[in-house]
């Protein structure tokens, strides 16, 4: 019999590509990392003496002052009603930017650019800078709060509105284009359809954030329990500050368990 040689192929030892791709992507991360830390001069000796500091902290804030929860409830209040206005009027003006923006609703650059102009503008500014400002205008009180968050809900909704436009079908709209409706028509009946369940979904996903957010927009002036903050850590009553802190979380696991509970409805 003849032996039959079988030739052994050379063994690839190179990584493949699907494997080098992560590797070059976490050293690039950690690149960003550590010259983002060294240019701000971060440093881990600083941290690490700062933790007794903290913990000293810490041990002021316990335990809260359950009196004064009677005291913080009507400034409570009124952060909510804060937050319940803004988030409404900013998804009001969300909804006609958000279809102005999108680019399967209308489909010229001078429309859709203008309008992300608009909303990146808005996005740019944060809701304390916001805050501030309309301070400035209208003097301390609930309505610069109000005006703050309106603008911070409409860049954040009508964000996340118009890409979700941008991805539904388009069949129902080519087949109303076929039967010549107009743009008006084709918005409502052919868009909004398709897309209401998840602006609801964004409305309540602001409207949570707002509630954190109106919590500390008194510290510029703007009303609501951030007056209390600012008053409460001014004259180191820390006491009176973690129960400002456990106040706002009741509230907050209240309503991100009622939104939950909505926004499982809704799809």
């Amino acid at each position: 019999m003849r032996k039959v040689e079988v030739q052994q192929q050379p063994q690839n030892l190179s990584i493949p590509p699907s494997k080098t791709k992560p590797i070059l992507t976490m050293i690039l991360i950690m690149l960003l990392v550590l010259g983002s830390g060294w240019q701000i001069n971060f440093s881990f000796t600083e941290l690490i003496d700062g933790l007794p500091n903290m913990w000293e902290l810490i041990v002021q804030l316990v335990p809260p002052n359950w009196a004064y929860f009677s005291e913080v409830t009507s400034p409570m209040l009124e952060t909510i009603r804060m937050a319940v206005v803004g988030t409404t009027f900013g998804g009001l003006l969300a909804f006609p930017l958000s279809m102005l923006a999108a680019k399967n609703i209308f489909f010229s650059s001078w429309i859709t650019g203008p309008a992300r102009f608009i909303l990146n503008l808005i996005r740019t500014l944060p809701e304390l800078l916001l805050a501030a400002l309309f301070v400035a205008i209208f003097g301390i009180g609930p309505i610069p709060g109000i005006f703050a968050l309106m603008l911070f809900s409409l860049g954040i909704i009508a964000k996340l509105f118009y890409e979700s436009v941008e991805s539904i079908d388009p069949g129902p709209m080519e087949a109303m284009t076929a039967v010549g409706a107009n743009k008006i028509k084709w918005i409502i009946f052919g868009v909004v359809p398709q897309v209401m369940s998840s602006f609801m979904s964004f409305f309540l996903y602001a409207f949570e954030i707002n509630i954190r957010a109106a919590a500390v927009l008194g510290l510029v002036g703007a009303g609501g329990i951030g007056l209390y903050y600012e008053k409460t850590l001014g004259f180191f009553e820390y006491g009176k500050t973690s129960s400002i802190i456990v106040y706002t979380l009741i509230v907050v696991l209240i309503i991100d368990y009622f939104s939950t509970k909505i926004r499982e409805k809704l799809t």
